[in-house]
């Protein structure tokens, strides 16, 4: 099966993603109910994503921040919300322990994503309404859902609410896996940065700003106190340097585990990452696929 794929796709295609424009002073997003506004753009760059099926043997978990897994779910239906949360928490856990060698992993959410902008606002109007299990489409710029210090004081909160008591622990990693359920090849598959090719000083603190209206222009850019301990996930100039890879023709059979995260900066510690637009095929299928959120700990 994987030489199969491997021989049905180029080494590398050529795609566009975006990238937040450089050189503002502040990086926030306001969302507010029905509405949400940033203090700055993206620009579109042309970029080479090379096919990493046939480099699966180098493209691991601490060589490259990001590792493709073979892995049969049991879920039937990823799409009923009651099934999904009974049973892929734990076979997530189970997963990532036995990749990672990870005493404890904790689950922070899982959710799920569609490029059928029809099928997201039904599901938004029939599921539930709690953190976990939301539908949105993919999205298409490049990020990191946390900015370092974030990732470490969510690392200790996730830790100190699932584990109390715990030993405590000498390192965390936060990861994302995800999976696409739908057939290939999808119309916007992933794409993922190898995490050495991204040097240590990028990144750009995104501030998630929760309001109850939008503010003016003005007030976006004045300060706000306490702004250091808000949430806030890390957005990335474009660089020429980044190495771009994705993994075509994903199945449901499959899993890509890559880190938000990792307090070890001695290896792989981030990988940016992005949807975009496979222009390489010519019938391209709707992508629906699942994300579910850990945190993997190294006990004391």
């Amino acid at each position: 099966m994987a030489e199969a794929k491997d021989a049905a796709r180029p080494e590398a295609i050529d795609a566009r993603i975006y990238y937040a424009e450089p050189g503002l002073p502040r990086y926030r997003r306001f969302v507010a109910t029905g509405a949400e506004v940033n203090t700055f753009g993206f620009t579109e760059h042309a970029v080479q994503i090379r096919n990493g099926r046939p480099h699966r043997d180098r493209l691991h978990l601490d060589a490259a921040g990001f590792e493709l897994l073979d892995h049969k779910s049991k879920i039937a239906n990823f799409l009923d919300q009651d099934e999904v949360g009974a049973a892929y928490p734990a076979e997530a856990i189970a997963l990532v322990k036995d990749v990672t060698g990870a005493s404890t992993v904790a689950i922070t959410n899982w959710n799920l994503r569609s490029t059928d902008e029809n099928e997201v606002r039904d599901f938004k109007a029939r599921g539930r309404r709690d953190r976990t299990g939301r539908m949105q489409p993919p999205g298409l710029q490049v990020h990191i859902d946390h900015y370092p210090d974030v990732a470490e004081r969510l690392a200790r909160q996730l830790y100190e609410e699932q584990v109390p008591g715990g030993p405590g622990y000498r390192r965390a990693i936060s990861m994302s896996l995800w999976r696409t359920f739908s057939d290939p090849p999808q119309d916007r598959p992933l794409a993922v940065c190898e995490s050495p090719s991204v040097a240590p000083e990028e990144g750009l603190r995104n501030t998630l700003v929760f309001v109850d209206d939008v503010p003016d222009e003005a007030a976006r850019n004045a300060p706000i106190e306490g702004e250091e301990t808000m949430q806030a996930a890390t957005l990335f100039a474009y660089s020429p340097q980044h190495r771009w890879w994705f993994f075509p023709d994903m199945t449901r059979d499959e899993a890509l585990l890559f880190k938000f995260h990792d307090s070890d900066h001695s290896g792989a510690w981030r990988v940016p990452h992005t949807a975009f637009v496979d222009r390489s095929v010519a019938r391209p299928v709707t992508r629906k696929s699942i994300e579910l959120r850990c945190t993997a700990y190294f006990e004391r």
